[in-house]
């Protein structure tokens, strides 16, 4: 099968696209046609080696072929799987095994899969665990009620998206934090005031939100707690900054939380298979829907393409993948203002020896 292999920390053309062997799955485990997957956060830093990566992961990747969410169908089934068979459409996540990014993956029947709703197309279900899991499991933690106010920073990418909608789905008033080519888009998934960060700081109103969802601790802690209720809930999830800024915010969050000022929540999500469940029903419904990227029907031939759109600062969330070849592309600075960082990738594909080149624009 193909996959998209690194072998070495470093820029996006790290990447490479071979052949390596087919797994085979194990008595519990099914084996999936990967249809549709995503490019996150998490793909981009294991990708990329920062220092603390290399730390815990070592000097060479851990997982040479990366990828967590998938969607796709049944190939086989090992001999105790009793709850999939050959052809089944279902969606799931690798978790911190990784190697989505191929043609072929293995996932466990009693861990995260389930059948792809109908309603769904595999492109939305391909990236339903990073986002709709990972919020969902963070929101609990916080025990949303219906009425209180949720402030969510990184309110467009592929957490903040679902952060919105699912704190909707529990009842509470919703604020989005983003910035201003993304207004629109947090608007129409249901949040009730939208505060662009260029033009406004979202601590300008006080103390007022119970909950505060920090993606990637963007917002800044404890900076956040002049908009913060005393005793509310912050929920500090993933990190961006380096080494420095992580530790800073870890102990200045346990001694906020020590002292009662507020409650920090951070640490990796640990979903459930019946969050999957919770997800379906809700998804079925139109209650909630992702900003997704979508992927190739089969693996992509230039992966560099998903990893420049990723790795640009300011994305709404997952990449644009394509299965065509791409005879040129260049990343465009189109940051409107000093606050932003914004690239534009404008790619060049071919589709065929006699279809015309097609333009691709990812902003």
């Amino acid at each position: 099968m193909r996959a998209a292999v690194t072998t070495r920390y470093g820029l996006p053309d790290v990447v490479e696209v071979r052949e390596v062997p087919t797994p085979t799955p194990a008595d519990n485990e099914v084996l999936v046609r990967v249809r549709a997957s995503s490019v996150c956060f998490g793909d981009r830093i294991f990708r990329s080696g920062p220092l603390l990566m290399r730390l815990l992961s070592g000097f060479r990747p851990r997982h040479p072929i990366l990828g967590v969410d998938l969607a796709g169908t049944v190939e086989t089934v090992g001999p105790g799987v009793t709850r999939f068979a050959p052809g089944d459409a279902v969606y799931g996540a690798r978790g911190d095994k990784f190697a989505a990014h191929a043609e072929f993956a293995c996932v466990a029947e009693d861990g995260f899969i389930a059948r792809k709703p109908a309603t769904m197309t595999f492109e939305e279900a391909g990236t339903v665990f990073v986002g709709a899991a990972c919020s969902l499991y963070f929101l609990r933690r916080a025990n949303v009620k219906p009425g209180e106010r949720v402030l969510v920073h990184g309110a467009s990418g592929s957490l903040g998206v679902f952060a919105v909608q699912l704190a909707k789905h529990f009842g509470a008033h919703v604020t989005a934090v983003c910035s201003s080519a993304n207004v629109h888009l947090v608007r129409s998934l249901g949040a009730d005031d939208v505060i662009d960060y260029t033009a406004q700081d979202f601590t300008d109103g006080g103390p007022v939100h119970d909950v505060i969802v920090d993606v990637l601790g963007k917002a800044g802690f404890p900076r956040s707690l002049r908009a913060l209720k005393p005793g509310g809930r912050y929920l500090l999830v993933g990190f961006s900054g380096g080494l420095g800024g992580i530790a800073r915010a870890l102990v200045t969050g346990g001694f906020v939380h020590l002292r009662g000022r507020a409650r920090f929540v951070n640490g990796a999500a640990h979903p459930k298979q019946a969050d999957l469940v919770f997800l379906q029903e809700i998804g079925g419904t139109g209650t909630a829907r992702d900003h997704y990227a979508e992927l190739a029907d089969s693996v992509w031939t230039q992966y560099a393409y998903a990893r420049n759109a990723v790795a640009t600062p300011g994305h709404h969330g997952n990449a644009l993948l394509s299965r065509f070849p791409i005879v040129r592309h260049e990343n465009e600075d189109i940051s409107a203002h000093a606050f932003e960082s914004r690239g534009m990738l404008h790619c060049v594909l071919k589709p065929g020896p006699r279809m015309p080149e097609l333009h691709c624009l990812n902003v």
